[in-house]
């Protein structure tokens, strides 16, 4: 397991200053108390940040008792229930419009910052046309790696994977567990699309993709930053490195994506879908098949897994295209 330490060897010299940057309300959505010590971990990881945020926001998914539980546990965090429909995107919406701050960040309630995170996340809003910024998620598996799990895939357990930039660079869309906004961007706009996205344990994804492609289409000249200094572990849990698992999500980023693409446009929806499909993908199948000839046989497996993987999710596409067309 990689510790969130191991990211934060920049000396103290080349951080960001605090006084050039702004203030920061940290949102983290919560659905279940089976995550409870996640939200402790996480809590008290906000509290140790390098640059503290104003404030903490959780917004509790349709969940009194735990709601109630975490008040009780954290006093000086503010608690709220989330005031739309179940789901994580009208529940980040709840956090949206009662934050205080001029940047508002979001934190999945499983994840855990490096204590720089928000450090690093807020400076590069020093430039006025950066109008987001989101982080890395270092994945933290039950016990080790998969070995047939190849890391162009490691966005089904919702972590950062190979053909993402290395160093600071300008991108499409964030990560949920780790992004942040300028306030001001998020009010002119209708906010996390409620059709899109996960509802409890539901393998969907992608309403930040629909949220940040819907930004820049509307705002010529914004810019999204992505910060791999501003690093955060997102646990793994034993269930999601099955290989049911595995398909599930697959298929339901297929799914998401054609809503999106209903949403936003199908060439801003899979322009990155495209280069990733025929140059990320293919270079990592032919990395396994050459492990799997210099005598490693989990290349093998991590080919056929990056095969599979992409037949399912290009079947989810392509279910909810037709099921869109019938309708």
């Amino acid at each position: 397991m990689i510790s969130p330490q191991a990211v934060t060897d920049a000396p103290a010299s080349a951080r960001p200053s605090q006084s050039t940057h702004p203030a920061v309300s940290v949102v983290v959505c919560v659905y279940t108390e089976r995550r409870w010590s996640d939200i402790c971990l996480g809590m008290a990881a906000l509290e140790a940040q390098t640059r503290p945020p104003a404030e903490v926001l959780v917004i509790a998914d349709h969940a009194d008792d735990l709601l109630e539980r975490v008040r009780l546990a954290f006093p000086r965090v503010r608690v709220l229930p989330n005031s739309g429909p179940r789901g994580l995107s009208a529940a980040r919406n709840t956090g949206v419009a009662a934050a205080r701050s001029e940047i508002v960040a979001f934190m999945d309630d499983d994840a855990l910052p490096a204590p720089d995170w928000l450090e690093h996340l807020v400076a590069p809003y020093v430039d006025p046309d950066v109008v987001a910024v989101g982080g890395a998620a270092v994945p933290a598996w039950p016990v080790e790696r998969p070995a047939w799990f190849p890391p162009e895939f490691d966005w089904v357990v919702g972590c950062s994977y190979r053909g993402l930039p290395i160093r600071r660079s300008e991108i499409r869309n964030l990560m949920g567990c780790n992004m942040s906004f300028r306030a001001d961007v998020l009010a002119d706009d209708p906010g996390f699309p409620v059709g899109v996205g996960r509802v409890g344990s539901r393998p969907m994804g992608c309403e930040e993709t629909e949220l940040c492609i819907r930004i820049r289409q509307r705002r010529e000249g914004a810019r999204i930053i992505f910060e791999p200094r501003a690093m955060v572990q997102h646990r793994v849990t034993p269930e999601r490195v099955r290989w049911d698992y595995f398909l599930a999500r697959c298929y339901a980023e297929g799914s998401s994506k054609a809503l999106v693409a209903r949403h936003v446009g199908t060439d801003d929806a899979l322009r990155l879908e495209r280069s990733y499909c025929f140059r990320t993908l293919p270079r990592g199948v032919l990395g396994g098949i050459l492990a799997a000839i210099g005598g490693k046989s989990a290349g093998l497996a991590q080919a056929g897994a990056i095969l599979v993987g992409l037949a399912a999710t290009v079947a989810g596409y392509g279910a909810a295209t037709i099921r869109r067309a019938w309708r």
